[in-house]
């Protein structure tokens, strides 16, 4: 089969085009043919020798697929050959073919065509394990999401809206804030001359951020504590604002807050498993209704990994960048 390969880590041309062996399914996996592929900024840092893919893990990016069965593995049941997928993975997604833990697949939801269901796993399982999982975001409160115009903050601002919670974004355009707006956000920010805290705290009067979903790691630590309500969570998930920053726990202490640092790519497959069923149950009735939507910015072959990579850097999207395999491909 053909898959993106790393021979050497560097920029968006390190990705590689070539013919590797066919996976085939292990005990409690199911072989997909792949129709499409996730984009994610965790498939920059792989290919920048940042981010290695977890112990067994195929070696080529990609951490979620579209696609349709082809195989199955020993003891694996409630699937067929045959059955359109899609799937959340450790690696591999940048292929024609993956193995993936029967656990970690999803049926495409109604109304969402095969290949946009590649955009979903990713997104659906980061946003309802950290906000629901681990913040326990309630009806009510506020969520303030950093990078609402991305896949995962266009995923977040439409489950948020669903729990009844209140949404604050922030993003780097009035093309993009608009966007977040006719998905539910009611408190916009262009981060790029306005500071989120004031903004925040005037909309909420004074109160803050009940859950905070932050990409950008240290640059945004020290106010990403200070727009916290008491009793707020702050969840790290993307450090893309650097590794080290100072942390007041006199000023957390003094808020009853609490600041959680999560992954999703590394955890056992059965703590992977366990968010999907939540995914499964919770969040794709509401796809199914209408009510949440994949947000698909641009979809490219799959020999133009390269250029989906230097697009997603460029930060002009809004939602989800695919790539595409075989007759899927434009």
């Amino acid at each position: 089969m053909q898959a993106v390969t790393i021979p050497e880590p560097g920029g968006p041309q390190a990705l590689v085009l070539a013919e590797v062996p066919d996976p085939d399914p292990a005990p409690g996996e199911v072989g997909v043919r792949v129709a499409a592929a996730g984009v994610n900024r965790a498939d920059v840092m792989q290919r920048m020798g940042r981010y290695p893919p977890p112990a067994g893990a195929p070696e080529y990016p990609g951490l979620e697929v579209s696609g349709t069965i082809d195989a199955l593995g020993a003891g694996v049941e409630g699937w067929r050959v045959g059955d359109q997928v899609c799937a959340l993975l450790s690696g591999g997604g940048y292929a024609e073919a993956v193995c993936v833990p029967a656990g970690q697949l999803l049926p495409i939801p109604a109304g969402v065509s095969l290949t946009d269901a590649a955009g979903l796993p990713e997104v659906a399982c980061t946003v309802w394990s950290n906000i629901v999982m681990t913040a326990q975001l309630a009806e009510g409160e506020v969520l303030l999401v950093h990078g609402g115009s991305s896949g995962i903050g266009t995923m977040a601002i439409q489950i948020a809206r669903q729990l009844g919670a209140r949404v604050a974004v922030t993003a780097g355009s009035a093309d993009k804030l608009a966007v977040c707006r006719s998905l539910g956000a009611e408190i916009l920010v262009n981060y790029r001359d306005e500071d989120f805290v004031e903004t925040v705290r005037a909309a909420t009067d004074g109160r803050g951020a009940d859950v905070v979903l932050d990409n950008m790691g240290a640059k945004y630590l020290p106010r990403n504590v200070e727009v916290l309500a008491t009793g707020g969570r702050l969840v790290v998930i993307g450090l893309q604002g650097g590794v080290k920053g100072e942390l007041n726990l006199g000023q957390l202490l003094s808020k009853r807050g609490s600041v959680f640092a999560t992954s999703l790519r590394a955890r056992p497959a059965a703590e992977k498993a366990d968010i999907v069923a939540a995914v499964r149950e919770n969040v794709w009735p509401w796809i199914e209704s209408g009510a949440v939507k994949p947000i698909i910015h641009a979809s490219y072959p799959l020999a133009e990994a390269a250029r989906a990579h230097a697009d997603l850097e460029a930060s002009g999207h809004i939602g989800k960048l695919l790539l595409l395999t075989g007759s899927a491909a434009p």
